[in-house]
Order: C-alpha cells, then sequence, then structure tokens
C-alpha cells in the first residue's frame, strides 16, 4: 500500500518550521537532517514533529500548499498548541 505524506520538520533553537510532502517520509527526514535540501540545511537538527498520510497523491500535495498559506500555518500552531507550550 502506497502512501503520500504531508510532514512538519521544527528546529527548537531558531524557531523554525518547515512543511514539505514526500513519498518516502523517513528517507527525505534524512535527506533534511544530513544537510542535502538547500531550504532546511541551516536549521539543524529537524526534529520530525507531526505528519499525515494520504492515498492519493493530489491530496496530499493540496494539503502541503494549505498548510503553507497563512491560514494554514495558523490552523497547524493550533493543532499542535501543546506541543508548542511544552
Amino acid at each position: 500500500m502506497r502512501f503520500y505524506y504531508v510532514y512538519v520538520l521544527y528546529n527548537q533553537s531558531e524557531n523554525f518550521i518547515y512543511i514539505g510532502y514526500s513519498e518516502d517520509l523517513k528517507q527525505r527526514v534524512t535527506e533534511h537532517n544530513k544537510g542535502r535540501v538547500k531550504s532546511t540545511k541551516s536549521f539543524l537538527p529537524l526534529e520530525l514533529i507531526h505528519y499525515e498520510a494520504y492515498k492519493n497523491k493530489k491530496d496530499a500535495k493540496r494539503r502541503e500548499l494549505y498548510l503553507k498559506t497563512n491560514r494554514g500555518r495558523t490552523t497547524l500552531l493550533t493543532m499542535l498548541k501543546e506541543y508548542f507550550t511544552e
């Protein structure tokens, strides 16, 4: 069974949040933390704090694009409120 993932990475010391999409979540998180992704290599280490799995690629991409909007980020921060207030 194939899944498509939308994921959220976080660097606490920089208060940096990254939202991405991948077909192989484990490999993609590893790539981020090895500095192989240009947009995140300055914010290492990154912690996987949230992910969602979708059976349909278009649904996953739509969710990723939404979470990258201001409204989507607000939704995400509300969903993960307890994590950010620990």
